[in-house]
């Protein structure tokens, strides 16, 4: 198994942010076939496999506000109004995928890209580990 990780900054507001880029260079850097894993170690942050810059960023951010207001309802209140909410997104969202890489290449269907999906305002900086297996 090879593994990495980088950082992202995903800013003070909510936010889908495309790592597709940095998990194609980290496939055809491992080269072959094997599956890509995508994983962010945190609490507050998932991983979604969808289309991006279509307006389905923004679609999903709008759904999970109204499944998950930033309102008082939460027991989990320290942080920004809502904060509890992005402890359960990850039950929604979870905080990783698995894509399959053929002769190094990410096997995504055409519209699909690799997000992070960040709904934590207090939490700007986000660590990706990305962990290629093969045979």
């Amino acid at each position: 198994m090879r593994s990495q990780t980088f950082e992202v900054s995903t800013g003070a507001r909510e936010r889908v942010h495309d790592i597709t880029r940095q998990c194609e260079e980290f496939a055809l850097s491992c080269g072959g076939d094997g599956l890509l894993n995508v994983f962010v170690p945190h609490a507050t942050a998932g991983v979604a496999l969808l289309e991006l810059g279509s307006g389905s960023d923004e679609d999903l951010l709008s759904l999970l506000s109204d499944l998950l207001p930033a309102d008082e309802r939460w027991r989990h209140a320290h942080g920004s109004r809502g904060h509890g909410r992005s402890h359960v997104m990850p039950a929604f969202i979870p905080p990783h995928a698995t894509v399959p890489v053929i002769d190094g290449r990410l096997a995504l269907g055409t519209w699909q890209s690799v997000a992070i999906v960040d709904l934590n305002v207090d939490n700007t900086e986000r660590r990706v580990r990305l962990s290629f297996l093969s045979d």
